[in-house]
């Protein structure tokens, strides 16, 4: 018999570095037959019922909502302590006026770049415009912040965040005596629950402090009303302007409202304060001012405003934890349950907003 022919040395070495299969050298009868075994039987049963692994758009989406949450949770914290630096402020012997000209003073370069930056390749403003941009900074930030400023010296920062986040009542009320809206009982509600909480918290404060909260009272909710008044109107030129350069521009025109105020009202002298004010004014119209506006603005653009107003309920618990924690207000049980009153009204209010009739 004679011998088969060994495999060249150029096949094996072609077999070896994988440029023919090694199947392709061994004859076909000795091939092994494989047979799936049991392992891998329960490996393929198992990955058919695990979930899909989440797509990359998927997890882009999951990332924007929880940047957005976080900036929404952040921002809404900044807000609310813009109270406790006024009410730290207040101890070093300043007033209202003198205190805000300086926190516009210092916000002033910033919400100056802010209009600058949206204008960019947009239309220039008509007299139309100017007039409602100036209109709009008056009424909703020069008036609203010097009113919440000069409540601040009669009431404690708990009772002024409570009072300022009934803003969302206060628009629909304005919306139902100017425009005719409709108001749902369930809305009625939510109102009454947060009212009943505001009251119940006010009548602790004039227990302890005296009746002269009531005048500080008075003054906060008229800047809850002055606010209200420009998210009532301003919705026509937000839509025709951009939020971003309305709020850059109104505020600008607040600014200059609040120093012609101090130069008005004020001798040149009244200027000079303790350093400890300029910090915290600086303070204020930094981290409590520009930035939670910047960062409330990229939450919903990111989450939408109901998520985003959601979210915001944080604030009147971090106003009270700060007062608290840096001004030793009390925190007794009346404050406790006026605010949840405060928050599950306003938490049924916007609920049932935004149900459809």
């Amino acid at each position: 018999m004679r011998a088969s022919p060994r495999p060249s040395r150029a096949a094996g070495g072609a077999a070896l570095n994988g440029d023919t299969p090694a199947a392709a050298c061994v004859p076909h009868w000795q091939a092994p037959h494989v047979l799936p075994t049991r392992r891998d039987r329960f490996s393929q049963e198992l990955q058919s019922k695990l979930p899909p692994a989440p797509s990359q758009q998927a997890q882009a989406a999951s990332k924007r909502v929880a940047i957005g949450l976080a900036l929404a949770f952040f921002g809404a914290i900044a807000f609310s302590g813009k109270a406790i630096i006024v009410k730290l402020a207040y101890r070093h012997g300043v007033d209202a006026v003198t205190l805000i000209m300086y926190r516009m003073l210092f916000a002033l370069p910033i919400f100056a770049v802010m209009a600058w930056w949206a204008s960019r390749g947009k239309p220039p403003l008509t007299r139309k415009d100017w007039v409602g941009i100036a209109w709009l900074g008056v009424t909703g930030y020069y008036l609203a912040s010097f009113l919440d400023f000069a409540g601040l010296a009669y009431i404690s920062a708990s009772l002024e965040r409570l009072i300022l986040y009934l803003n969302p009542t206060l628009v629909v009320l304005l919306g139902w005596a100017m425009y005719g809206r409709g108001i749902r009982w369930g809305q009625m509600a939510g109102m009454a629950i947060s009212y009943c909480g505001v009251i119940l918290v006010f009548g602790q404060e004039v227990h302890l402090q005296g009746p002269h909260v009531a005048w500080g009272v008075l003054l906060v909710f008229l800047s809850a009303v002055s606010y209200a008044i420009y998210l009532v109107y301003s919705g026509e030129m937000v839509q025709r302007l951009g939020s971003l350069r309305l709020v850059g521009l109104a505020t600008t025109v607040a600014c200059v409202c609040c120093l012609v105020q101090f130069v008005v009202l004020r001798p040149m002298s009244a200027a000079v304060v303790a350093p400890e004010v300029l910090w915290l004014s600086l303070l204020n119209a930094t981290l409590c001012t520009a930035v939670p506006v910047l960062m409330v603005m990229m939450a919903i653009e990111r989450i939408g405003p109901s998520m985003a107003a959601q979210t915001g309920m944080v604030g009147p618990l971090s106003t009270i934890l700060m007062g608290v924690w840096l001004l030793d207000e009390p925190f007794t049980l009346w404050v406790a349950a006026g605010t949840a009153l405060v928050i599950f009204g306003i938490f049924v209010f916007t609920r049932l907003a935004r149900r459809p009739a």
